[in-house]
């Protein structure tokens, strides 16, 4: 995940996964639906959606996010319900913020190498209006691509 948030332009620079909170001062914040460390989400039970997803709500409802992006396909149908989401944005809102579903960037999702989640994440970048952050090799200048033209 952290080199596909680098190289989508989401941070200036590659960061750690210790690095987590310095998501914030970029305006952006991650956090999960289940709070438990699973080897995938066959793992995890329904009744554990059920109470994640009433949990996050709730966190979702204090901090008032225009956006919200899902790592996975699976965990987000099970959490909302919708058997036929797919990645990209979602017809609905979830509390009044923009949802979006990226593909798992697990190494088992072996359809979405590093480049093409790159280009999932790129994608929500330019929907969400953020500027690219990350920072040319030679100039150390910002490039300005929001994905308008």
């Amino acid at each position: 995940m952290w080199p596909a948030l680098h190289s989508a332009g989401f941070t200036p620079r590659l960061f750690r996964p210790e690095q987590e909170r310095d998501l914030l001062n970029l305006g952006l914040g991650i956090t999960s639906l289940i709070r438990r460390p699973t080897p995938s989400a066959a793992d995890l039970t329904h009744e554990e959606y059920v109470q994640g997803t009433q949990d996050f709500l709730r966190r979702m409802k204090s901090l008032r996010p225009t956006w919200l992006a899902f790592l996975g396909v699976t965990g987000y149908r099970a959490a909302f319900g919708d058997r036929h989401a797919s990645t990209g944005m979602q017809p609905a809102k979830i509390d009044g913020a923009n949802a979006w579903i990226l593909p798992n960037p697990s190494g088992r999702n072996a359809h979405f190498p590093p480049a093409a989640l790159a280009q999932e994440f790129t994608a929500l970048r330019i929907a969400a209006g953020l500027p690219d952050r990350r920072r040319t090799r030679h100039s150390g200048v910002t490039p300005t691509d929001t994905g308008r033209s």
